[in-house]
């Protein structure tokens, strides 16, 4: 004969638990230090006045949210 162990909802998540934070430790481990990637500017971000521009699509918008 032989013993069959039933598994239970409460066990069954605890292990699932311990093997994600265990999956997620290894991959933080293998990953390599290294240099950050340069961040890319856009020439709009570098020029003076070139950002934020009320056009009428803004003002309409500013005027839907009045209450």
């Amino acid at each position: 004969m032989t013993t069959k162990q039933r598994l239970s909802r409460r066990g069954f998540l605890a292990g699932a638990g311990s093997v994600s934070v265990a999956g997620a430790a290894v991959l933080v481990a293998s990953q390599k230090p290294g240099k950050p990637a340069p961040v890319k500017t856009s020439k709009a971000a570098i020029e003076p006045g070139a950002g934020y521009q009320l056009t009428a699509h803004v003002r309409n918008y500013y005027r839907s949210t009045t209450v």
